[in-house]
Formats: C-alpha cells, structure tokens, sequence
C-alpha cells in the first residue's frame, strides 16, 4: 500500500504583505499562480465525527475544482505536519452531490485570495483572508522552511499552527460574531486585529 503524501507548513501573520511581497522577490521567488480567488466547502458528518477528530474533508473552487483529505496534524511538532490527499475532479456542484449522497453535509464556508509563489523546493503563499492577511510556507525539509522565514524577516516565534477555520471559531466565541461562514461579505462591516485573532504579526518593525 503507497504511503500517503504528508503536508508540512508554517502559517504567520502579516501586517504588510506589500513589504513582504516585495522580500519574497528579492530572495528570488517565481509566481507560480497569480492572485485568485478561492471558494471553500468543509463537510463532516451530522456529528461532526471529522472535526472532533481533527480531519478535514474539503472541496475547492479556483482555477480547479479539488477535493481535499486531511488527517489529524503531528502533535507537539514545530510545524503542521500531516497527510494530505487531494485529487482534481470535473465538476463543483457534482462533488457536492457525491459527497452528500455518502452522507456528509456541508459545516462550513469559507473563501480567501490567495497568490501562490515558489523559492527554491517552497511553495509559499499570500493568504488575503476576511479577517485579516497571512502567509503560509510549505516543503518537505523543516529546516529549510524555518531558514526560509528567518531570511523573509519573519519572527518563528509568531508562527501559527492552528487552520484558518480553528481561528474563525476562537475569533467568534471571544467577539460573539453572529456569521456562519467566513466570507469576505460576512466581514465587511467588522475590523479584526491580530489580537481578536489570538495571533501576533510575524513582520514586527524590529525585522525589518
């Protein structure tokens, strides 16, 4: 039986994706895909059996419509460390039904732009999210990964382990939001810091 891929990624805060866009080039970094919209399905059971037990089943829309796998993350690890299947299908709504025919139902929105750019064997993000911008830095070597962010003024102490949709949740038990889905419609009247987040920005002024 083929081992499954693994997924080893580092997310942080940033205050100026600007600035940190432009270090990213000077390191010399390659667009691999432009700023693109996403649209994000999150499905589980009736009781939520994925979610209490830390897997995602996901569906996306962007220039592709993929289906996403992911297992529960490494414990105690410096980095989110954990399997990731995915696989390209035809057809969004038609995922939809095939999912809900096996008797998941759909938890939870969400959407965010993002730019995707590759250094050396990294893939590294530009994550322009409703409630705020992020980066992520994914690759197989973890030191590689953690030189990568030092180099781009990052602080690793900063770093988030957590997903997206983990964030979402604190942010709205500790404002007592009244939105179901993180969109960027949702949100429009809202201005979250990194502090409603639980986060600190990575790109603190005494790294740059």
């Amino acid at each position: 039986m083929k081992t499954p891929p693994v997924e080893k990624e580092v997310k942080f805060y940033i205050n100026d994706l600007k600035a940190f866009e432009h270090r990213l080039l000077c390191l010399g970094a390659k667009l691999e895909k432009p700023r693109s919209h996403e649209l994000n399905y999150r499905f589980d059971t009736r009781d939520l059996h994925l979610t209490r037990t830390h897997q995602v089943l996901r569906l996306r829309q962007d220039d592709q419509v993929i289906l996403t796998y992911k297992g529960p993350s490494k414990p105690d690890a410096e980095l989110r460390i954990r399997t990731e299947i995915e696989l390209v299908v035809d057809s969004f709504d038609q995922a939809v039904l095939f999912l809900e025919a096996l008797g998941y139902t759909l938890a939870v929105q969400y959407e965010k732009w993002r730019t995707v750019y590759r250094l050396n064997d990294l893939e590294i993000t530009l994550d322009e999210m409703p409630y705020g911008r992020f980066s992520e830095i994914e690759g197989e070597d973890e030191g590689c990964i953690r030189k990568t962010a030092a180099s781009l003024a990052l602080d690793w102490g900063s770093r988030i382990n957590e997903s997206y949709l983990v964030l979402f949740d604190r942010l709205k038990k500790k404002l007592n939001l009244p939105v179901e889905n993180l969109t960027f419609a949702a949100f429009k009247d809202y201005g979250i810091t990194a502090g409603d987040l639980g986060v600190r920005p990575a790109d603190v002024p005494y790294f740059l």
